[in-house]
């Protein structure tokens, strides 16, 4: 698939194909993907923890998501939660910010890997629905991720199951866009 085609296939998918495992090579392969996207000075702070067992991922969904996110990943193949460390993305070496914006770096470095990697997986004819409403206390709990690093999102990841999905409308260039040419 062409990079556009990628793109403009790409849909939040809330319903998946039941018992349709995911190779851990193909998890694999998503994360070296989302590996190649830039970060601030190159400091790769994205972090991944990946659930691919049924009853793990339904367990763990039961403590740590919201019902409609619950529902809206129910048979997914596998749920990855991506997380970043904090203090180095957007820091020099003493750990004080380079900029106003701080940890929101590591942030917005762990978005570009998150867009790197939903977007391979649609390469690959699978899909995806990115989460940011959970329990991120419960999530460190359960998955024992250290206090050092920032839990973002719960990312499902499977094949959807026949959901049409069409394209969500965007906004109008001349609202997003402001070009000075002189």
């Amino acid at each position: 698939m062409e990079l556009n085609e990628v793109a403009m296939s790409r849909r939040s998918v809330r319903n998946y194909k039941p018992d349709m495992p995911i190779g851990k090579e193909v998890i694999e392969e998503l994360v070296r993907f989302a590996q190649e996207a830039p970060s601030w000075k190159n400091t790769q702070t994205g972090r991944y923890y990946v659930l691919q067992e049924p009853s793990v991922i339904k367990e763990f969904m039961l403590v740590t998501l919201p019902e409609f996110n619950q529902k809206s990943s129910e048979n997914a193949s596998a749920l990855i939660i991506t997380t970043f460390e904090t203090k180095i993305s957007g820091f020099n070496r003493e750990q004080v910010p380079d900029n106003e914006l701080g940890d929101m770096w590591g942030a917005y470095d762990l978005g570009l890997q998150n867009a790197y990697l939903i977007l391979k997986a649609r390469e690959l004819g699978l899909d995806t629905l990115i989460m940011g409403i959970r329990d991120a206390d419960k999530i460190r709990e359960k998955l024992q991720i250290p206090e050092s690093q920032q839990i973002v999102a719960v990312i499902a990841l499977g094949y959807n199951a026949g959901e049409s999905l069409e394209r969500p409308r965007r906004r109008d260039l001349e609202k997003v866009l402001k070009i000075y040419d002189k």
